[in-house]
């Protein structure tokens, strides 16, 4: 009797910030062969005081996807994410997977390496890869011509962004894709763009040119998961077709795919909760802007209300993209 494989499809998934663990979580209990792309562009907090002090790429997000793809006891997973006490001078506010990371970074001389061995202690489903082995500088330059460098300060600046552009922050000089990260984008079937940060979080990693012609040439299904909420200093009363308008002025082409966006409705006391925050208003949905931009649209409820706060459903993210990778295939 024969026997045959059915294959994982291979999905890769890139960004940073908050929205993509999100994502990987609820795939990684899915049958896929998942890699995920992660931004070194973050300059603030704990990660922004390592790479200054250690001349490391920033820890922060990798740490995170690591630990949503692990499949290590909970402790294990409370004490690697265990963030130090303001009170604790030199380590406040560092949590413990920077330092462990930063350490074996410096230890074997390459995040990318660390990232790596780490992948195997902590039994990771999938490939973590930073996006370029070097921390990147990100730079914006608005629409009143003034230029900004350090992703801290760009939604602090609050002005409307015209494009956003990164280097390395040790030469200045145009930077480089990790290694297999490019190999990992052609021999995908799908490429998954967010949710998260739309100039601060998703950008940085598409204007590395290696990166940027390896998606717009990948066979894949190149997907946008839009954001739910619009963010202060970044996407201020954004549609989701201006979403995906950046994304192709960036790139100079039209090159996603498929839009997954939110249908449902936010409830009114999550809007502009507090001065501080940093998400405003519900995006507003245009269908004809992104049938435009030439996206398929797939529209449904994503939400998610925890924490005082409007957040993706990875479940339900997860199940559309499978539902479209069912058709696909058919």
């Amino acid at each position: 009797m024969k026997t045959y494989r059915i294959e994982k499809p291979k999905i890769v998934i890139i960004g940073g910030g908050t929205g993509l663990p999100v994502i990987l979580k609820a795939l990684r209990n899915e049958s896929a062969d998942i890699t995920a792309i992660v931004t070194v562009a973050d300059d603030g907090g704990s990660s922004g005081s390592l790479r200054e002090m250690i001349k490391v790429a920033p820890p922060g997000d990798l740490r995170n996807v690591l630990v949503s793809l692990s499949d290590m006891p909970k402790l294990y997973e409370d004490l690697f994410q265990y963030r130090f006490k303001k009170e604790d001078e030199f380590l406040a506010d560092h949590s413990v997977g920077n330092l462990i990371i930063a350490a074996l970074s410096e230890m074997r001389g390459s995040t990318y390496e660390a990232i790596q061995i780490l992948s195997k202690i902590m039994h990771v489903e999938g490939h973590v890869y930073p996006v370029s082995e070097e921390p990147l500088t990100l730079h914006a330059k608005f629409k009143d011509g003034t230029l900004l460098s350090g992703e801290s300060k760009i939604a602090k600046a609050r002005k409307p962004i015209d494009h956003v552009f990164v280097t390395n922050s040790e030469n200045n000089e145009l930077p480089k894709a990790s290694r297999k990260v490019v190999n990992a984008i052609e021999e995908a079937d799908m490429v998954i763009l967010g949710p998260g940060s739309l100039y601060t979080s998703i950008l940085p990693n598409l204007m590395i040119g290696e990166i940027g012609e390896a998606i717009c040439r990948t066979a894949a299904e190149v997907i946008y998961v839009c954001n739910i909420m619009t963010q202060k200093g970044e996407t201020e009363h954004f549609s989701d077709a201006e979403h995906i308008q950046v994304i192709h002025n960036h790139l100079g082409q039209e090159f996603v795919n498929t839009v997954i966006v939110n249908d449902q409705e936010v409830p009114s006391e999550y809007l502009n909760a507090s001065d501080d925050a940093d998400k405003l208003d519900q995006v507003t949905h245009d269908q004809v802007g992104l049938e435009e931009e030439g996206c398929s649209i797939i529209s449904t409820d994503l939400i998610q209300l925890r924490d005082g706060g409007v957040y993706h459903d990875g479940e339900k993210v997860v199940d559309e993209i499978f539902k479209l990778l069912k058709v696909k295939r058919s």
